[in-house]
């Protein structure tokens, strides 16, 4: 089954061309198609200024990849990293001499003045920046919180302080209901983002937050790292019973444009993705290979939650995602629900990667791996 996408909708990665029809596959998802009702590309992005932070990672990448096919002559681009190496190596990608308004600003998300500064006519800001590795959190707190929760204070500073009108934050499942510090530093970041909107007095300027679970093939993630070990025909396994949630680069990707474009104002937004068992990971990718159970290392939880039972009372099905609202923002549940058509979840409802009633079958693993890692090698 296919959704085809109007040509003002989103290029996704199985587009034929940066401007043709988009093509997105849902017949992995079940009959009920995913994206029901295609999610238009922000308007607001033509003739608009657009700074990415930690834009030489995973997302970032994907995100510029994104824009540059969609708007080439996009007024500006800034990918704003402290990696001038990352930075150096995304520049041979996308050089400046080809697009003209792509610029590639080193700095840091600690650094206020620095920020303040490549905030400058900026009007939209997606910020992607952060210390996110979990065992890394655990030995070196104060690290984690000067980039994950300092850092997020000093861009919304920045952004109020200058004529930025769109601000989406990253987040991750592990801030529901936080075990580590670095859920924990996320959660804290989530918190100051929707709180935002509350001191930002007559400036028009929308903060929000989106956040998902694990991104297939992202660096760092247990797929690549699964095809990497099976060399060596033993793969380490946390726990057998381990689940977690999986969404694509180009879902995350979609996902934020779409709350550019939707937000009201200091929603948490949570995408209806589908969940995978650890060990159907493992038939995926090598089936030949033994397993070896390692324990869950610190901080680790066994199902990764996005919606928390205490969320519930909260939160509105909008479709194809929830949104977390503040109990004290500007819009009251009830009004969401009316200008949005969405409907309030039941009382005690939670999200989790262990309960969640989409399951990726093992076919389906290898056919997403065979479609966003196309260089990889499965069984």
């Amino acid at each position: 089954m296919e959704v085809r996408i109007p040509q003002d909708g989103p290029r996704l990665e199985t587009d034929p061309h940066p401007l043709g029809v988009g093509v997105i596959d849902v017949k992995l998802w079940g009959a009920k198609p995913r994206v029901q009702s295609p999610p238009l590309f922000p308007k607001m992005l033509n003739d608009a200024s657009v700074l990415i932070t930690g834009g030489t990672g995973s997302f970032g990448k994907a995100f510029v990849r994104t824009i540059l096919n969609r708007f080439p002559k996009i007024r500006r681009l800034v990918v704003f990293s402290r990696d001038e190496l990352k930075q150096f190596e995304m520049s041979q990608e996308f050089p400046e001499t080809q697009y003209s308004g792509l610029r590639y600003f080193l700095g840091d998300v600690r650094d206020y003045q620095r920020l303040r500064r490549a905030l400058e006519g900026i009007d939209v800001v997606i910020h992607a920046a952060a210390l996110k590795q979990v065992p890394a959190a655990e030995y070196n707190p104060f690290e984690f919180i000067k980039t994950n929760v300092l850092g997020a204070e000093n861009l919304i500073q920045a952004c109020l302080d200058t004529s930025v009108k769109r601000v989406v934050a990253l987040s991750t499942d592990k801030a529901a209901a936080p075990i580590n510090l670095y859920g924990a530093t996320k959660l804290c970041s989530d918190k100051l983002f929707t709180a935002a909107n509350n001191i930002r007095g007559p400036r028009d300027i929308r903060f929000s937050v989106v956040r998902y679970g694990n991104v297939m093939g992202s660096r760092g993630s247990v797929i690549p790292f699964f095809i990497e070990r099976k060399k060596s025909g033993v793969l380490p396994i946390t726990d057998p019973a381990m689940t977690r949630f999986n969404i694509s680069l180009q879902e995350g990707v979609v996902m934020v444009l779409w709350a550019l474009e939707n937000t009201l104002g200091g929603e948490i937004f949570v995408p209806k993705i589908p969940s995978y068992r650890i060990m159907d990971v493992v038939q995926a990718v090598a089936p030949e290979c033994k397993t070896e159970v390692v324990g869950i290392r610190p901080g680790e939880k066994l199902h990764e939650e996005m919606i928390t039972q205490s969320d519930s009372f909260n939160t509105v099905d909008i479709g194809d995602y929830f949104a977390i609202l503040t109990q004290s923002g500007e819009v009251s549940l009830s009004d969401y629900c009316k200008l949005t058509g969405g409907k309030p979840v039941a009382d005690g409802f939670a999200y989790n990667s262990g309960t969640n009633p989409h399951f990726l079958t093992v076919a389906e693993i290898r056919e997403l791996i065979q479609k966003h890692l196309p260089h990889a090698t499965t069984a």
